[in-house]
């Protein structure tokens, strides 16, 4: 979920604590060790206490978890399984024979898929890597191997070789393996709402993805998350009951801009003054999924970071009915932070420090499928 943001420095602290308060939960505080064992600390009010009276938090494995295995292949979503996650989060695009394939980049990067060959001799598309999707058929985009490259911003990945670009139903049926029925998908529809060309048209995005969902028969657990608004508001008429999650970040909502923006599926933000939250409550969004700040690799300590999702808004959307699961998250003090604001889940390239820092919360951890 890579995204380059125009920089909206938005800081909302949150109300200052009464002395009283603060007493309060000194003396909760000081029952509670007194009862239980000594726990992992933490530098949120974590100590071995679920936050906002819920033993549930989601974790959500970014396209598969991209800190432990390479992006979105089949070994990511099965080391997550392993490793135990609420929710593999993936993202599909379209091929040009309408084929769906799970993959974030609309042009294939040659720093993570290799060629291998082509799919006849003397195929004038060869090579493919460098390629839109949407250019190319089915056929040609498994010829790729997506399991060989590391990502140099994780060095620690497993590499998988020879993996091919996966499909939904692979997907699926992985998971029918593991048994693994509890486990959610967060499936984003990758439409490029600025530049439109560069990837299938946003109706045939909506119709793949819901018939493959449909013939899966885990539409129970499935959610539907797009920055292209304008998806789920079509997804919500081929699919009522599908839950869908609102992905944003401030330069795509253009607060203060003339016009709506091209991501928002026709609604001008200023008409909510410019909350997000309420954007996305008009067409019913079932959550709201934004940038936690700004820069997207920041932390929080870090002398340039500036929140995105902050406290206040968190309380924003859970006033809505909203939850709130920012991305993407990787270093723990900043999960930690966000925890602390209320989130309802978060969406990190590490899965397994996010159920550490889950753990220290007391959160109910997700149950891990081996086979």
């Amino acid at each position: 979920m890579s995204r380059t943001p125009a920089l909206h420095p938005v800081v909302s602290p949150s109300e200052p604590v009464t002395t009283t308060v603060k007493t309060a939960l000194a003396l909760g505080a000081a029952v509670l060790m007194a009862a239980l064992p000594a726990a992992p600390t933490s530098a949120g009010n974590a100590h071995g206490t679920p936050p906002h009276g819920t033993p549930h938090f989601d974790i959500q494995a970014h396209r598969g978890g991209i800190g432990m295995t390479v992006e979105g292949t089949l070994k990511a979503f099965d080391r997550a399984l392993e490793l135990g996650v609420t929710t593999l989060e993936l993202d599909v695009q379209i091929t040009r024979d309408g084929r769906e394939v799970i993959t974030h980049d609309r042009k294939i990067d040659p720093g993570k898929c290799l060629d291998t060959e082509p799919v006849r001799p003397g195929d004038p598309q060869f090579p493919y890597a460098g390629k839109y999707v949407k250019d190319l058929t089915f056929a040609q985009v498994r010829t790729l191997d997506c399991g060989s490259q590391q990502d140099p911003r994780h060095p620690d990945q497993e590499l998988s070789p020879g993996e091919p670009m996966p499909t939904l139903a692979e997907l699926f049926a992985l998971v029918r393996e593991h048994r693994a029925h509890g486990v959610k998908f967060n499936i984003e529809t990758k439409v490029e709402a600025a530049a439109p060309e560069e990837t299938a048209p946003r109706q045939e995005f909506v119709e793949r993805v819901a018939s493959e969902v449909e013939r899966s028969g885990l539409a129970r657990n499935v959610t539907i998350q797009s920055f292209d608004w304008g998806a789920l508001m079509a997804m919500k008429e081929r699919m009522p009951k599908l839950p869908l999650v609102a992905l944003t970040e401030p330069g795509f909502l253009e607060v203060g801009e003339p016009g709506a923006s091209p991501w928002l599926g026709g609604l001008d933000i200023d008409d909510f003054g410019g909350s997000p939250v309420r954007a996305a409550a008009s067409f019913g969004a079932s959550a709201l999924s934004p940038v936690y700040g700004n820069p997207q690799d920041g932390a929080v300590g870090d002398p340039d970071y500036v929140p995105f999702t902050t406290k206040e808004l968190v309380d924003e959307a859970h006033a809505a009915g909203l939850d709130v699961i920012p991305w993407t998250i990787n270093d723990k003090p900043t999960m930690r932070k966000l925890i602390d604001d209320g989130v309802d889940g978060i969406i990190s390239d590490y899965p397994n420090r996010l159920r550490e820092v889950a753990a220290e919360y007391g959160f109910k951890l997700p149950k891990r499928y081996r086979r």
